[in-house]
C-alpha cells in the first residue's frame, strides 16, 4: 500500500490502516520535500521518486492519496492511475455509514467519528474528516474536501471539487456548484453558484461583504 504524501493527512490515513489492521507493507511517498527522512516514525519506508514508486507498484499497486487540496488529489490521483495503480478508500471502523442506498467511491477517506446515513451517494476519491454529518439523500461530488464537524442535512446536493470548512453546516434541499468554497463555521442558507466562496452566518458570497 503506498500513500501519497508523508505529512499531515497521510498520517490521518496511516491511523485508519492501523484501526484496520492493515499495515503490512506500508509506504509514503513524498518527492518534494528536500532531506525527508527514508523512513517515517523509524517503521514506514518513504519513497522519493516515480521510479521507486513504479517498484513498489509491482508487488502491491495500491495506493491512497494523503493530500487534503481537492485539486492536488485530482493531479495524483492521474498521475499515479496512469503509472498502473490502483486507487482504494479509507475508511475508519469508527466511522457510521448507513446500510440502505448508500454508496461510497472509489479512494474516499472517511475519518473517525463521521456518520453517513441512508440514501447518500459519495463520489470518487472524496476527504471526509473526523465528527461529520452526512444526512439522507444527499449527493456529493467527485474530489470534494469536507473539514472536521462539518453538518450536511438531507437532501443537498454538492458539487465536484467543492471545500466546506470545518464547523460549517449547509440546511437541507440546497444545492452547491462545482468549485465551491464554504468558509469555517459559515452556515449555509440558500444554493451557491459554481466557482463561488461563501462566508458568514448567514453565508454570503465573499465579494458582497
Amino acid at each position: 500500500m503506498l500513500i501519497i504524501g508523508a505529512k499531515g493527512l497521510a498520517k490521518e490515513v496511516l491511523e485508519i490502516l492501523y484501526q484496520r489492521n492493515e499495515l503490512e507493507n506500508t509506504h509514503f511517498y513524498d518527492d518534494v520535500t528536500e532531506n525527508f527522512p527514508d523512513y517515517l516514525y523509524g517503521s514506514f519506508p518513504v519513497a522519493k521518486n516515480m521510479e521507486s514508486a513504479l517498484e513498489l507498484f509491482k508487488k502491491d499497486n495500491r495506493f491512497i492519496i494523503g493530500i487534503g487540496n481537492p485539486k492536488l488529489r485530482f493531479e495524483m490521483y492521474n498521475r499515479f492511475k496512469a503509472a498502473g495503480g490502483k486507487l482504494v478508500s479509507a475508511i475508519s471502523p469508527l466511522a457510521q455509514s448507513g446500510h440502505y442506498g448508500t454508496t461510497i467511491g472509489e479512494g474516499a477517506i472517511v475519518m473517525a467519528g463521521t456518520v453517513i446515513t441512508n440514501d447518500v451517494t459519495i463520489g470518487i476519491n472524496c476527504l471526509i474528516n473526523p465528527n461529520c454529518t452526512i444526512s439522507h439523500d444527499t449527493v456529493i461530488g467527485d474530489f470534494v474536501e469536507i473539514s472536521p464537524g462539518v453538518q450536511i442535512t438531507g437532501h443537498c446536493k454538492i458539487g465536484d471539487f467543492c471545500t466546506v470548512g470545518a464547523n460549517a453546516t449547509i440546511l437541507p434541499k440546497l444545492m452547491l456548484g462545482n468549485r465551491v468554497t464554504v468558509g469555517a463555521g459559515a452556515v449555509v442558507t440558500k444554493d451557491v453558484k459554481e466557482g463561488v466562496k461563501v462566508v458568514g452566518v448567514p453565508a454570503r458570497e465573499l465579494n458582497e461583504l
